[in-house]
């Protein structure tokens, strides 16, 4: 199987990244060797299929990827740029600055030009190997970091990697890579914790009442701290900027709510704070991309009620499949108790009146988004 992955590969690191790094490119035809600090975890990641343990009569690797914290990375990096001579080595963390910061004060000058950054955009709330996916970057995108002495020919190799793996290749330096994962990752994740921190408080019986709102917006809080520790302790410039904007937010809303509860007639433009909380928030979520990498606002979201009854929605998504419409996204809402399940369906703006109709045809209730 021919491969734009120059072979072999040699993943530093078998968690949940360097573990679905490896047997995508596995599955890709490369040729992978897999190491890690632990034992125990590298004989795992064989067995799981991520790759090979390397033998000594094997040949050096031509890729080397370090899937490793930040605040180790830097080291294993520079390890692997004296140990293979010959080797592109690129780290995988999801801060740049930091790892080639300290790869500058480690490294000798030469072998500079053979180091690149990459941050595959793709992960889960669990962790570890045993978590780890091939097709877990499919679709998702996958920055290339390049710094003022890197090779070009560093940054194809990168960019055809993300090919092989289904990801879509990006190229940012590293300032600003860290500026847009505080931006779309790395403050989420502390909004998120804030928001399930609250959690620790309310009765039993005040928990019963969660929705599905409140389950989506603190979805990513089941993360691991020591991991996340790491994380925003490397970006934590960037971080605490963003964090900064939303605090001056935040300020706002409170000072709004102070009037609200505090006055019989509250001044006007409290009330417009609020509201205008909420529109920038519609507008703001109206510019993530949709999965082609336009924005949301191409799509439509259907609700169609399902039946809580197995089969029902592999029949409804089969069904949508018969009438010819793209399925774009997909979020099933069910709370205990309920009969029906909730699916939220998004698709082309400009097919949604003929899924409409033709699922209404069909005997599903279509109601409103």
């Amino acid at each position: 199987m021919r491969t734009l992955v120059p072979s072999p590969v040699r993943v530093i690191g078998t968690g949940l990244i360097g573990g679905s790094l490896g047997m995508a490119l596995t599955r890709a035809g490369a040729a992978v060797q897999v190491e890690d600090v632990s034992p125990g975890t590298t004989a795992l990641a064989v067995e799981l299929g991520v790759g090979a343990l390397p033998a000594a009569e094997d040949p050096d690797p031509a890729l080397v990827l370090v899937a490793a914290p930040p605040d180790v990375a830097a080291g294993l990096v520079d390890r692997a740029l004296r140990a293979w001579p010959e080797a592109l080595v690129a780290d995988v963390a999801s801060v740049k600055a930091t790892v080639l910061d300290g790869l500058r004060a480690l490294a000798r000058p030469e072998d500079l030009p053979r180091y690149i950054g990459a941050h595959p955009m793709a992960g889960r709330e669990v962790s570890g190997v045993i978590a780890a996916r091939a097709d877990l970057f499919r679709g998702r995108p996958f920055v290339v970091v390049p710094h003022e002495s890197t090779g070009a020919e560093a940054v194809t190799v990168l960019k055809g990697l993300a090919t092989e793996i289904g990801s879509v290749p990006i190229v940012l330096d590293a300032a600003s890579h860290d500026t847009a994962v505080a931006q779309v990752s790395h403050v989420p994740q502390v909004m998120a914790s804030l928001l399930g921190a609250t959690l620790l408080e309310p009765t039993e019986s005040a928990l019963g009442l969660a929705g599905q709102g409140l389950r989506d917006t603190t979805r990513i809080a089941d993360s691991d701290p020591r991991l996340w520790v790491e994380i925003l302790g490397a970006n934590a410039g960037a971080v605490r900027t963003v964090l900064g904007e939303v605090r001056e937010r935040l300020d706002q809303v409170m000072g709004a709510l102070e009037t609200l509860s505090g006055s019989p007639d509250p001044a006007i433009g409290s009330r417009r704070a609020l509201a205008d909380l909420v529109a920038d928030g519609n507008r703001g979520v109206r510019r993530i991309p949709g999965k082609h990498g336009g924005s949301t606002e191409v799509f439509a979201t259907l609700v169609v009620l399902v039946p809580d009854r197995p089969g029902e929605l592999a029949r409804l998504l089969g069904e949508i499949g018969e009438i010819g419409v793209n399925l774009e996204d997909l979020r099933l809402e069910h709370e205990i108790g309920r009969a029906v399940g909730l699916a939220h369906i998004a698709v082309d703006a400009a097919r949604e009146d003929l899924l409409t109709r033709e699922l209404a045809d069909r005997g599903w209730t279509v109601a409103e988004a």
